[in-house]
């Protein structure tokens, strides 16, 4: 056999290896549809993610490993945009295809088209299921379920950390109105469930110390009110609306307290955003008090907004996710009732 003899059969026998690998798949790996894995688009070095994503967002999208539940940011998000994949940009979902699953993650019923979207069958803990990565970085989202709600029939369930959200930017402009009335648990839990509210933060208001802790206010050194700062569109709701319901779900006739909260920070206040949002109150609470609507005057501050410092995390959404405890039973659940019986035909409407 001559040299060139000699190096077509090394040649022949390479690509009969190369083609032989290529067709093997690992059983705990396997592309769906028995579907060719293409190269992820965006290669990067496990240094390079480590120092591109957050410690949590790199456990979940490299390491595959997922949130606690019902902690995402994402979760009760109801704004009108796009989820992009948190490692690389790449647009997945829109908010139409976004639903409340209960189950403590981001649910969708159906992608973005473009096969941005990879299932990979997951035989890891024991289980059989269809993992979901991005197509473009490989990063691990979640997994896909065949027990959607929609037509579709699916359940797209995503770790929040996963993704990232791009807010579409609304022709109509959103209104904002800063409110206290009591503990901060109570109100926001009301206005989460009014059509046309947007967004509500827990927060403070109304004192003289930037960034205040939770349990610096409490112990009232720092002139702040326990407040919900509520975004929503006009053309659902209105401020004389968000007013009405704030004047039926607290009482407006108790100085510095609520129930059985009692301090400076659970008081009655408004704190207006423009002239209009003034007038509106201030003609509300002339009413009640000339009709006589309490027993006793109303006692409710009107004052212009000037700051508002978001609370921790774990005072966001706080019903929602702690519906069990005593505090939420025996406090806010009859604020809920009493305004889901008074605002009934108002309430939003539930995501399909």
């Amino acid at each position: 056999m001559n040299i060139y003899s000699s190096n077509l059969v090394l040649f022949l026998g390479t690509l009969l290896i190369t083609l032989s690998a290529c067709g093997q798949q690992n059983a705990d790996d396997k592309m769906i549809n028995n579907n060719i894995a293409e190269v992820p688009a965006i290669l990067k070095t496990e240094q390079a993610w480590k120092s591109l994503l957050s410690k949590e967002q790199y456990a979940i999208l490299r390491q595959k490993e997922t949130e606690r539940p019902f902690s995402g940011k994402l979760l009760y998000n109801n704004k009108k945009g796009i989820y992009t994949c948190a490692g690389c940009g790449s647009e997945l979902f829109n908010s139409d295809m976004k639903f409340d699953a209960h189950c403590g993650w981001p649910s969708f019923d159906n992608e973005i088209s473009g096969n941005k979207i990879k299932k990979i069958e997951d035989r890891s803990h024991g289980m059989i299921r269809t993992e979901i990565v991005c197509s473009a970085c490989n990063g691990h989202l979640g997994h896909l379920f065949d027990d959607g709600p929609t037509q579709s029939g699916k359940r797209y369930c995503v770790n929040s950390l996963s993704l990232n959200f791009k807010e579409n930017i609304q022709k109509t402009p959103y209104d904002t109105i800063t409110l206290g009335g009591g503990c901060y648990w109570c109100v926001e839990a009301v206005y989460e469930k009014l059509d046309g509210v947007i967004d509500v933060v827990s927060g403070f208001s109304g004192g003289s110390v930037a960034n205040p802790t939770y349990q610096e206010v409490c112990i009232e050194k720092t002139g702040h009110a326990e407040v919900v700062q509520i975004v929503f569109d006009p053309s659902k709701t209105s401020a004389t609306e968000i007013l009405q319901v704030f004047f039926t779900v607290h009482d407006p006739t108790t100085y510095h307290r609520q129930g059985a909260d009692i301090g400076a920070q659970y008081r009655s206040v408004i704190f207006y955003h423009n002239p209009q949002q003034y007038k509106i109150a201030r003609d509300l609470v002339d009413e009640f008090n000339k009709k006589k609507v309490y027993d006793n005057p109303v006692l409710t501050e009107i004052e212009p907004f000037r700051v508002f410092y978001a609370a921790d995390e774990e005072h966001q959404n706080y019903y929602m996710n702690n519906s069990n405890k005593p505090y939420c039973k025996m406090v806010i659940q009859p604020k809920l009732d009493k305004f889901e019986k008074i605002f009934k035909d108002r309430l939003r409407k539930k995501s399909h």
